[in-house]
């Protein structure tokens, strides 16, 4: 996808939806939308929304090692890009997981945990070249962020 300064391409669609889910030592802390409105120059913009309103997040992709880092006001997030298409089904499942670590003012500021978020597209909506993977199941926690994203479509865009 080019984007709207027309000077690179980027390996997932914006602007889009995700399902995210995150947790601390292996127990679920928050889950919720991440919408990713605009990649420009690398830069990153949108929101994510985890109790009911959204909360502006920025940040950087890096095409290369294809790597999101992000900051909303309460944690710093980084995590990588997988991209698995299921032929089957005709879906191409966008995958993005990593860390974070929480900042003040959270009550669990100094914490640090794991997160992942998922959108899934119809293999024809849009083309990458060379980096997907085929014949693997997406990790468990695709389908949970899955479920959630279904959840926010069926409410028509309500929070969750």
């Amino acid at each position: 996808m080019v984007t709207s300064q027309g000077t690179a391409s980027v390996s997932f669609p914006f602007p889009s939806v995700w399902g995210i889910h995150s947790s601390i030592a292996g127990r679920t802390i928050i889950w919720g939308t991440l919408n990713i409105n605009s990649i420009t120059d690398n830069r990153v913009s949108g929101t994510a929304n985890f109790r009911g309103t959204p909360i502006p997040i920025s940040g950087f992709w890096n095409e290369s090692t294809k790597q999101l880092t992000f900051d909303s006001p309460y944690a710093t997030f980084s995590g990588n890009l997988t991209i698995i298409d299921d032929f089957q089904i005709r879906v191409r499942h966008f995958i993005l997981r990593g860390r974070f670590l929480m900042k003040p003012p959270s009550l669990q500021a100094g914490e640090s945990g794991s997160w992942i978020a998922t959108t899934d597209i119809a293999l024809n909506e849009f083309p990458v070249s060379g980096n997907t993977y085929t014949e693997q199941l997406p990790p468990v926690g695709a389908f949970l962020t899955s479920n959630i994203l279904h959840q926010y479509q069926n409410f028509g865009g309500s929070t969750i």
